[in-house]
């Protein structure tokens, strides 16, 4: 079905409503209008990393680890075996009249906010702090998500516009204040990009308010923006609550009527909340008239006839239910954990040789954690594969002991766990081994979406360090003392430095963020060289939050590896593997008006397999504006078997190698413009850390 003919039988049909019902069209809970044949719809559903919160489903890798993949056709994968189980459980709720919350078909991801500071606890949900590995990623996840049929597959929403990444306390009366240039050069590329290349069906709100204006009333992001400059044409709905919170939080209004107005004729079509309930007396005291109540009407009934909701004969109704965390989906699942594994330091002691490996202990609390494994916004599967009991099945003839050690945090005002410690265990269970699987990090009861906890480490979900509490450091370096080899995991949603001596002593790091609920096994896998390591960071590791501006502060100078000039932890774009790849012959091989195509030989020097992760980045200078140190402006996986070589093109698009300028615009740079390409950024660290420099390509 075109667009245009479900905007013209959604007319038709919003034609017959009253304007009560119009009204009553545009809650998230919609209620059923019987007299035409309209049941009830729950517009809300989550599918950041599989489909959530209805029972079964594959827990994919959080979306942070699925960007460090860098891989977007694998992540199109992920999205559309997303999609395949949303149709199966969708098609099972029909068929019980089931159109309950997080029943139906239209899925409020992905977060494309841009994860600009380590310390905002809702970093999970995005794919990290680069405008352009966010938009080479989101876009091939909605495709992913919504299919390229006749209908809908499933309904994508990219959220939260904008300029939208934390504190989480203070989210609902903040004002994110950000000059053009930052606006258009890092906070609004992605959403552009999912409204005109991803054809995203859905444009969530935010909480706050940017540059004085709530998000969600928004004259000039929602409407000379996003319906104006990109031509949206789908849907926009409010963060959960956020439209009370303009009349309540951030005073904009004297009512909720007003609030409910402002909102409405600003281009929000759709309440997540209750504030729309005001629509009516809102009408009555003619703040919105019956064509405000009808165009949004007509807006959402697009997409509900898109996603083939009154077709006689249903699309994707052949889906069966048992597509739901199929084998085929477990399997995509664990190959999704394995490239998002980043190997931070390897002393040349891994692989990990399983016949050496007579004793192993795995201690540390996210060693045997479920929710370790699922982070947040998720499914729950079938099975669950903690890294205690991936080294179980790998190391399968050593003798494996697991125990926590430590809670991931406690202080005497709030025990996460309510367990005493336990580091005696965890020390007699290292000395007694031969090898100490040290697995660290952090949780969803600690880090992620408006958490209810204040202490010296977390607020509200954020962090307010890149440390690790005491109480695991305490284990950790009590392990160290009576065990030589120690290798550490690391379960966390965000940047973690481990500290000098627990990093030194350790013969290998592993960053394996929230991984899904395979995760645990592709740790071990990747510990005994079943696979080499491919996953690179998509976030700076910084020293400490001490190198960082304040966190309020949305200017872009000194953030993120565009734009930092300090010494770090670890890079942007970095991460080890068990092979090596050379490069070879890199040129332009081809040049449109909008393009460049790179074409390179990459060769596998070492004696694994092993996938590439090509990282292409530009550099360039004007003299009008500030512009990114380096640029991410390329990706692609290449999988080379050891001793072999692949003939790979790249397309690097221009849009990315544009300078903004002071007021916005996005202008061909009157400076330099060189590429660089290789396995990590062109920066000193990471050439310094990888062993191996990057091939320059000067344009001009």
């Amino acid at each position: 079905m075109t667009k245009e003919k479900a905007r013209e039988l959604a007319r038709a049909l919003v034609g017959q409503m009253t304007v009560e019902e119009k009204a009553s069209q545009l809650l998230y809970n919609s209620p059923a209008i019987e007299r035409l044949g309209i049941h009830d719809y729950n517009w809300w559903n989550e599918a950041s990393h599989g489909v959530a919160r209805s029972g079964m489903a594959t827990v994919f890798p959080h979306a942070i680890g699925l960007a460090s993949t860098f891989n977007p056709d694998l992540i199109g994968e992920v999205g559309e075996a997303v999609s395949t189980e949303a149709r199966a459980k969708y098609n099972n709720s029909v068929e019980y009249n089931d159109f309950d919350i997080y029943k139906g078909l239209t899925y409020w991801t992905p977060n494309i906010n841009i994860f600009r500071d380590p310390r905002w606890g809702r970093g999970q949900e995005t794919f990290g702090e680069d405008p352009f590995l966010t938009a080479s990623l989101a876009v091939p996840y909605i495709k992913g998500l919504q299919g390229d049929g006749e209908f809908l597959k499933s309904a994508a929403c990219a959220k939260h516009f904008a300029v939208h990444s934390g504190p989480e306390a203070g989210r609902h009366s903040f004002n994110s204040v950000t000059n053009a240039h930052d606006l258009w050069e890092t906070y609004l590329p992605a959403f552009e990009w999912c409204v005109k290349e991803g054809g995203v069906a859905g444009v969530m709100g935010a909480y706050n308010r940017t540059n004085g204006q709530p998000c969600c009333g928004h004259s000039e992001l929602i409407g000379d923006i996003l319906l104006g400059q990109w031509n949206f044409d789908g849907y926009f709905v409010s963060d959960c609550g956020a439209i009370y919170d303009i009349c309540k939080f951030h005073h904009y209004t004297d009512t909720m009527e007003e609030a409910a107005a402002l909102a409405l004729k600003a281009g929000c079509n759709l309440n997540c909340g209750d504030a729309y309930t005001h629509l009516m007396e809102a009408y009555e005291q003619d703040l919105i008239t019956e064509d405000d109540l009808t165009e949004a009407a007509v807006k959402v009934y697009t997409i509900r006839y898109l996603l083939g909701e009154f077709e006689e004969n249903r699309p994707y109704s052949d889906i069966p239910f048992d597509k739901l965390d199929c084998d085929e989906h477990r399997d995509l699942n664990l190959r999704a954990a394995e490239e998002c594994m980043v190997l931070l330091k390897n002393d040349g002691f891994l692989p990990l040789d399983a016949e050496k490996a007579h004793k192993i202990a795995v201690i540390g609390p996210n060693a045997m954690s479920q929710i370790a494994l699922e982070g947040n916004y998720n499914g729950m599967a079938s099975e669950y594969i903690t890294v205690a009991d991936g080294v179980r099945r790998v190391f399968a003839n050593s003798s494996v002991r697991a125990a926590k050690g430590a809670n991931i945090f406690v202080d005497n005002r709030n025990d996460c766990s309510g367990f005493t410690n336990m580091i005696s265990e965890g020390i007699a269970y290292a000395k007694n081994a031969d090898i100490t699987v040290l697995v660290l990090g952090l949780d969803c009861h600690i880090e992620g979406e408006e958490i209810r906890v204040k202490n010296d480490y977390f607020e509200g979900g954020d962090r307010k360090r890149l440390q690790l509490p005491k109480t695991q450091m305490d284990l950790a370096e009590a392990v160290c003392e009576v065990c030589d080899n120690v290798i550490v995991v690391v379960l966390a949603g965000s940047a973690v430095d481990l500290g000098e001596k627990l990093t030194n002593h350790a013969h290998a790091v592993i960053h394996g963020w929230y991984p899904g609920a395979v995760g645990g096994l592709a740790a071990a896998r990747l510990i005994a060289g079943k696979y080499s390591p491919s996953a690179k960071l998509p976030l700076t590791f910084y020293h400490s939050c001490d190198d960082l501006p304040a966190y309020e502060n949305y200017d872009m100078t000194g953030r993120t590896y565009r734009y930092f000039t300090g010494d770090v932890l670890y890079p942007f774009g970095y991460g080890l593997s068990y092979t090596t790849f050379a490069y070879d012959n890199v040129t332009i091989a081809a040049e449109t008006d909008d393009e460049y195509e790179i074409s390179m030989t990459v060769a596998n020097t070492g004696d694994r397999d092993g996938i590439e992760k090509v990282q292409i980045y530009a550099s360039y200078t004007d003299s009008r504006t500030p512009t990114p140190l380096y640029q991410l402006c390329g990706v692609k996986a290449v999988d080379v078997k050891a001793g072999e070589a692949a003939d790979v093109t790249v397309k690097v698009n221009k849009y990315w190698l544009k300078a903004v300028l002071e007021d916005g615009t996005r202008t061909e740079p009157d400076g330099k413009l060189e590429l660089y390409v290789g396995g990590h950024q062109p920066d000193k660290k990471s050439a310094q850390l990888c062993g191996t420099d990057c091939v320059k390509l000067v344009i001009r």
